[in-house]
């Protein structure tokens, strides 16, 4: 399996810009983050650079968080904003070398009917893909669980996917998220080798707490054969909260 820390997550012990230089320094090769903006992306590009980092995956802009978004892909009410931070992390997923983009889907909006919204979901798919293509960028979308995000519009596996083949282009893929899933609906095997043709991403957590492996329920060594018999060849994003320091969290790594 290949690993890719998710330096929005990992080592906040240090400030985001030398989170790079601790994850070169643990032998990681590929890092990913979740927003890349405050930082700058030439900002971000040099540590690349200098560190001979690739980083893997970035979101697009959430929108206003202090006003409870979280995403518009969805909202009909946001097609430009949307639009706007698409084409803006496009731009910083060329400069970047980046290959994926979390589409971060939303909010269920007050007002707006649930088909309204996979509708609005599906136009900005459609508007945004031929640009992503063209760039060779391949957009995702994330079910987050409904214990942690009770009003997101997207929870479960099969609500991603739905959209997803609704859409039917090869630039689109599901990002699974252990974590979330397991708190949503469990049966990771199965619906993992389910949804396997549409998968493009993994990131990784454990439950409950969303520490790193082996502090909970879930059996990451069956996960982990599972997806080498699937053929899985991407990376698995490292995207949980250490118990303790980020080093001494990935003694599982190695067990």
């Amino acid at each position: 399996m290949n690993f890719s820390p998710n330096l929005t997550m990992l080592y906040t012990e240090a400030p985001f810009l030398d989170r790079f230089e601790r994850a070169s320094r643990a032998g990681f090769t590929h890092v990913e983050f979740q927003l890349p903006y405050e930082a700058g992306f030439e900002a971000v590009k040099s540590r690349l650079d200098a560190l001979n980092l690739k980083a893997i995956l970035f979101n697009l802009l959430p929108g206003d968080t202090a006003h409870g978004e979280l995403g518009t892909l969805s909202n009909p009410n946001r097609r430009d904003f949307f639009r706007a931070s698409f084409q803006t992390a496009l731009e910083g997923a060329q400069r970047l070398n980046v290959e994926l983009l979390n589409t971060v889907i939303g909010q269920k909006v007050e007002g707006v009917e649930a088909p309204a919204q996979v509708e609005c979901a599906i136009e900005n798919l459609n508007w945004a893909l031929p640009q992503a293509q063209s760039a060779g960028v391949t957009l995702l979308i994330e079910p987050l669980n409904p214990i942690d995000f009770p009003n997101y519009f997207v929870h479960t596996t099969r609500q991603a996917m739905k959209i997803i083949e609704a859409v039917d282009h090869p630039n689109l893929k599901l990002q699974y998220d252990v974590y979330h899933a397991q708190m949503t609906e469990g049966n990771l095997i199965n619906t993992l080798t389910a949804c396997f043709a549409r998968l493009g991403h993994i990131q990784i957590a454990d439950v409950p707490g969303r520490h790193q492996p082996g502090t909970g329920e879930i059996n990451f060594p069956a996960v982990f054969t599972a997806l080498d018999k699937l053929g899985y060849k991407g990376f698995i994003g490292l995207e949980y909260k250490p118990q303790g320091e980020t080093d001494s969290s990935l003694g599982w790594l190695s067990s």
